[in-house]
């Protein structure tokens, strides 16, 4: 009995395109067409600003990247490598402190102060810097107490198994606003 090694299958032109290209190297190219939706693609270059997806995006050195409410905050905390009112290198593990405060470099904060010193301004510089750093403190602290009085509710939390539950106590308005008086005076009484 003669065995046939003949196929008995029919190519499709799907295979005959994939065994050319694998016979030209071509070993990525596509054999078939898709058919479907295709998404509207929009080219963006360096420094666009769009959103996508409930989120903000842009292009920074090529990249695409999200931007966030802390780009700001990382931008000053990036230590760049020269300093923007001297031009000399930032080396100094002193500038990593300075930097984020001051935008300068340690150097250029001693030389200034030391100005300040001979003008006999010092003093009063520091006491300012004090007063801008309290009121910062205030003004957290008044967003603080706001939110504190505008969860005075006792209705009711929703616990993570969906129950509903009632405490009793919570809040009291009166002792809120009486302790945001007390915790105001007692800020401002430490300026200078």
């Amino acid at each position: 009995m003669k065995k046939d090694n003949v196929l008995k299958k029919e190519f499709q032109r799907k295979d005959v395109e994939r065994l050319r290209n694998l016979v030209k190297g071509k070993h990525g190219d596509k054999t078939t067409l898709g058919i479907g939706y295709t998404k509207k693609q929009e080219h963006y270059h360096e420094g666009d600003v769009w959103e996508e997806d409930g989120r903000t995006w842009t292009i920074k050195n090529g990249l695409k990247q999200n931007v966030t409410k802390l780009d700001s905050f990382k931008q000053i905390a990036n230590l760049p490598l020269f300093c923007p009112s001297c031009n000399k290198l930032m080396k100094k593990h002193l500038d990593k402190k300075v930097y984020p405060a001051y935008q300068k470099c340690f150097d250029c904060v001693i030389d200034f102060e030391a100005e300040l010193q001979r003008q006999g301004k010092l003093e009063e510089y520091h006491n300012n810097l004090h007063n801008q750093n309290i009121d910062k403190t205030i003004k957290e602290y008044k967003a603080f107490m706001e939110d504190q009085l505008n969860n005075v509710s006792n209705q009711g939390f929703v616990t993570e198994a969906g129950d509903v539950e009632k405490w009793i106590g919570g809040n009291n308005k009166e002792e809120l606003l009486k302790n945001l008086q007390e915790g105001l005076d007692f800020l401002e009484g430490l300026k200078k």
